[in-house]
This record gives C-alpha cells, structure tokens and sequence, in this order.
C-alpha cells in the first residue's frame, strides 16, 4: 500500500493538540495544497481565514457549539464559500451581471470543501492532526459580526490542527460503514430495514448491540438536537441570498 493511500487509511479527527507551534514553513504548504485542489473553471470559488487571534479562536470555541478544544489549536482555517470576489470582478470591468444564485453557491461550496480536504491530507502526511468543525454553519449573526462575512460569502468548513497528544494517536479510528451498504450500482437504491440492521450492527464496536436503542440516543443527540437545528436555521439565512429573484 503507498504512503497516501495508508495516510487516508489512518487518518483520524484529533481533538488534542501538544502546546506546540506549527512552524511558518509548514502552514505554508498546508495552504498551497489548499490551493493546488480540483476548483471548478479554475475559480477558486473560495477563501481561507487563517485564525491568528487568541480571542477570536476563543469566541469561535463558544459560537461553535461550546468546543474549548478549538481555542487551544495551533491552527485554525476557515474556509468560505465565497461568490462575492468574482461578482466583483465583474462589476469592475463593468459588467451587468446577475447576482449569485443557488447553483453558485453550491458550486463553491464544493471548492471550498475540497480545499479543505487537500489541506487535511497535507497536514496528515506532515505529522499534524485535524478537525473538522461543522458548527461555523450556526450562529450566522454571531459568524457574520466577527468575520465580517458578506452576505455573498458563507463559512462552510473550519479546521483546527496541530500535533496530536499521544493519547490521540494511540485512540483507535472509529469504524466506518462497510462498501456493501454505501456504494450504489449506477443507481441508487434505499435501504431494507434489514439492511439497515445489518450495517449498523457490523458498524458497531458493541457485542450487546441494540438496533432502536442506539438509533434512538443517536437521532436525540445529533439529528433533533438544538445545536441541528441552529445549522438549519442559519444556513436558511445564508441560502435567503442566494435565491433572490433578479
């Protein structure tokens, strides 16, 4: 197996950092990895913030679902969907052009997680650990006054790295769901409840593994709890740009 087949195998969220700076040089090649990621026409249909202020790390650990972890990273990176440099671009060369639509948005809201993706692998294969956080999607009047975001531009990933404790690289990777139940021939198909109790009963670490009990404390814990609903809420609010009428 090569180095970045095995890296992606190993690959893990880590959530605790060693009280250790990241060397200039190497977020540096995190953010040119970044850059060198498939983008749509060539557009780089996103931008990256890269959180150097200690208070604003600890406001976004409180606005980001109440994480402390996120406020002791090393290295903080949000990355924005973001449709307003081009529409600029535009209007400066004196253009009258439509305002960005849902299919904009979308289209950088795939830039922009790729980019990401590109600088988690980068940060893997130099011995740097990551964390997704998906709560910069909540609190949009909060995310908007601190980041000073356009309403053409949206906070759709953040990631906090740094060097792993040794405690978070000795934790063992959760598993992931079998290829049997998430690879669709040509077309997809729904899932039997059968299939359903199968995958997640091969997914689970338990041996007393109970279907609707754990279903039930996962669908309270995550889909209905508040925090789902505030991502709803303001990703609404962000979208409402989007899907003005010309």
């Amino acid at each position: 197996m090569n180095q970045i087949i095995e890296s992606l195998k190993n690959r893990k969220s880590v959530r605790q950092f060693e009280e250790k700076a990241i060397p200039q040089e190497i977020k540096a090649i995190i953010l040119d990895a970044a850059f060198q990621a498939p983008t749509a026409g060539n557009q780089m249909l996103y931008a990256i913030l890269d959180v150097t202020d200690e208070q604003l790390k600890v406001k976004l650990s409180e606005t980001c679902d109440h994480q402390p972890f996120i406020a002791k990273a090393p290295l903080v990176l949000i990355f924005l969907a973001d449709t307003r440099r081009w529409l600029d671009a535009y209007t400066t060369a004196g253009l009258d052009v439509r305002t960005p639509q849902m299919g904009d948005l979308f289209l950088a809201i795939q830039d922009a997680v790729i980019a990401a993706q590109n600088a988690v692998v980068a940060a893997e294969s130099l011995g740097l650990g990551s964390c997704y956080i998906g709560d910069i999607l909540e609190n949009i009047e909060a995310h908007r006054a601190l980041l000073n975001l356009d309403q053409y531009v949206v906070p759709i990933s953040m990631l906090v790295m740094g060097y792993p404790t040794k405690g978070q690289i000795a934790r063992k990777k959760p598993n992931r769901f079998e290829k049997e139940f998430i690879v669709h021939e040509n077309t997809y198909s729904r899932l039997t409840p059968d299939q359903l109790h199968e995958m997640h009963t091969k997914h689970s670490e338990k041996e007393d593994f109970d279907f609707d009990t754990y279903i039930e404390a996962f669908c309270t814990r995550k889909y209905m709890s508040d925090f789902a609903r505030e991502m709803s809420r303001s990703s609404e609010l962000y979208a409402s740009a989007f899907i003005q009428k010309e």
